[in-house]
């Protein structure tokens, strides 16, 4: 069975790093916010051009923390998308504020910014865009109309480690960007973690703040916190995948141009956009295809994975859908019923993308 990632088989590759580096954490007996955390938040923040960078727990408490050290809460709105992980609108209601929902592009999959003036209010403190699957948002017209209405920019960065567009990397656009290296995220740890970057020394000192139970001072507490902090071990196994970064987001467009040269003109499928503008990473790689259980249940019976993301976008499911009734996205809500990912990960060989390709073909043909 081809997977839909393969996180052993990029062990395999770095294993003697990473052992060698764990007999060194453990020896250290340095467990929490120690050197290889400070390291990390450093080579991060030079990796993605940006002053400053935070980790924390998860990637879910990088959008809770990240909302939170902007100040908004309760009463306030926050403009994103439903088409994205329940953590995005999750973190909006952590801090008592209103996601609002507003629909997607159809061929990128990301917010329709043609859509979002018509959705601010008087109560809009913020914008929240997911750079969806690793393509980048164009984030210099989000800009222009964050500025005009005077609206914070918080960017969801869960897929797109590495990606960039205009010249910046993605979180290098708002006030804060965060990053989730939940195991099967393009730079993914063994466990949860998280980050969040800014251009702002005072954004980043109280996200230090509120990631460590409100403190400044070790037990003298400003602020009520969260208890948030990125482990030594989790932090020592990024590090070494982020020397390779690059080359495993190099190694998954390839396999997606790949996928496209032999999927790009097959009838009832279309494959994924890629804007020439920015540089997408394909943490996924989506395509839209009519009789989706039926395409899903010959790969399977090939020995090919493949998985939907997502399903019940977030105004249908149970937690928001009264709230949401009578919210329209149709754009979501076709894209939802039809989207399918296929295997994406930096590893795969030449010979079993042929493989899932040729199970595609026939799957869809049949």
């Amino acid at each position: 069975m081809i997977p839909m990632v393969d996180l052993k088989a990029q062990y395999a590759d770095i294993r003697s790093e990473i052992e060698s580096g764990f007999s060194e954490v453990l020896d250290s007996a340095q467990f929490i916010l120690g050197p290889n955390v400070q390291a990390l938040e450093a080579e991060i923040a030079e990796y993605l051009c940006v002053p400053h960078a935070v980790s924390c727990a998860s990637g879910t408490d990088a959008l809770h923390l990240a909302l939170a050290a902007a100040g908004i809460g309760p009463g306030d709105e926050v403009i994103t998308t439903a088409f994205t992980f329940i953590a995005t609108a999750e973190a909006i209601r952590y801090v008592g504020a209103t996601p609002v929902f507003v629909d997607i592009e159809a061929h990128s999959f990301n917010m329709d910014l043609a859509q979002i003036e018509a959705a601010i209010t008087e109560r809009t403190r913020a914008i929240m865009p997911v750079h969806l699957f690793g393509q980048p948002v164009d984030m210099r017209e989000l800009q222009r109309i964050a500025s005009k209405h005077q609206l914070l920019l918080i960017e969801d960065c869960a897929q797109s480690f590495g990606a960039h567009r205009d010249g910046l990397m993605t979180g290098g656009f708002g006030l804060a960007g965060c990053f989730s290296f939940f195991p099967s995220k393009n730079l993914g740890g063994y466990g949860d973690g998280g980050l969040v970057v800014t251009g702002s020394e005072g954004m980043a000192e109280e996200l230090r703040v509120l990631r460590n139970h409100g403190s400044r001072e070790r037990y003298h507490h400003h602020v009520i916190g969260y208890n948030s902090r990125l482990d030594e071990i989790q932090a020592m196994i990024l590090r070494a995948k982020l020397k390779r970064i690059s080359g495993y987001n190099e190694r998954r467009r390839h396999v997606a141009w790949a996928y496209n040269a032999r999927l790009k003109d097959l009838p009832g499928l279309r494959t994924p956009w890629e804007d020439s503008e920015g540089y997408h990473v394909y943490h996924q790689y989506t395509v839209l295809v009519d009789k989706r259980d039926q395409v899903m249940a010959s790969l399977r019976d090939s020995g090919v994975a493949s998985a939907i993301y997502y399903p019940v976008p977030l105004h249908r499911q149970d937690v928001f859908r009264d709230q949401y009734a009578a919210v329209e996205l149709p754009v979501t809500e076709q894209v939802a019923a039809q989207c399918l990912s296929l295997p994406m990960f930096p590893e795969l060989s030449d010979d079993q993308i042929r493989q899932v390709t040729d199970a595609v073909i026939q799957a869809v043909s049949t």
